[in-house]
This record gives C-alpha cells, structure tokens and sequence, in this order.
C-alpha cells in the first residue's frame, strides 16, 4: 500500500459499516429495555446506530389483548400504544449511548405527535427514530415515525430523563 491510499477500513462507508449493528432480537431486546408481556412492544432491530437512530419492527396480531375491547367487530391499535412502541425504540437508542450516568431513562413526553391512518391486526409497524439532542446526560429528545407498508401511521417528538 503506498503512503496515500487509505486503507479500507478508513473509508466513509467501511466506518458506517462497523458502527451499524444489523439486528437485535427479541431476547436482546429484552436485555436492554424493561418492558415486558404485554408492553414490550419491539418485536426486533432490523437496523441500529446505536445511540443515534434505529429502526424496528412491531408485528401486530390479533392475539394481543388490547384487541378484545378496542373495538368490538373493528380491532384497532390503540394510538397510545403506537406511541409507546416508538418511546420503546427511542429507549433503545438512549439506553446505547456512551458514557451515561447509572439509572434508567424513562419515556418523559411527547411533542408534535400526529396519527395518520389506523393500524390493524395483520400490520406490520416499521419504526424508525433518530436522536435530536441531549442535555447534561440525562434528557434526550428523539424523533419518531411509524409507518406500514411505506404509508406514514404516526410521527412526533419523545423526550426521555434519567432517574437516578
């Protein structure tokens, strides 16, 4: 190699490479985040930054509770489960960012949130987030969209805090 080529490893895309994790599973997951049957509501990771974005995906099925009263004859999932769906992938990215303080961040707020058509059983919610900001280690912004079959379901701001 001579004195001006950079080696591969060095190159822009070899560097986004190693920094994008491919795939969390469920049991990994489970690891990372608190939640549990019935409001783990991330099936799995199909693309990560860690600590900056992620992307996931929420199966949804008619087995799952909510369906037996929201609504009778027109199951529908509930918007604040969407919501909280997304607060599980933004808690995902906070819980991976570097040089935190122990504790656990928790879902503090949401801004700007909008639902653009409903989610049914049989639908699979794609959920991407990015981290916007983080101030003094313990409050972080994300922003949030949920999207099924490319068509947008729900997007908006969620702020998380650390509790010590």
């Amino acid at each position: 190699m001579t004195p001006s080529t950079t080696p591969p490893e060095a190159t822009p895309e070899a560097t986004l490479a190693n920094t994008l994790s491919q795939e969390l599973r469920s049991e990994q997951i489970l690891n990372l985040l608190p939640h549990r049957y019935p409001f783990a509501l991330v099936d799995r990771v199909v693309e990560q930054v860690p600590g900056k974005r992620a992307v996931a995906v929420k199966n949804v099925s008619i087995n799952e509770p909510q369906f037996q009263g929201h609504f009778p004859g027109r199951p529908l999932m509930p918007g604040v489960l969407i919501v909280e769906a997304m607060a599980q992938v933004g808690g995902l990215i906070v819980m991976q960012m570097p040089n935190l303080p122990e504790g656990l961040f928790v879902f503090a707020g949401i801004d700007g949130v909008r639902f653009r058509r409903p989610v049914v059983p049989g639908d699979q919610l794609h959920i991407s987030c990015e981290l916007v900001s983080i101030r003094r280690q313990r409050f972080s912004k994300v922003r949030g969209k949920a999207t099924v079959d490319g068509e947008p379901v729900c997007d908006g701001e969620l702020m998380f805090s650390l509790l010590d």
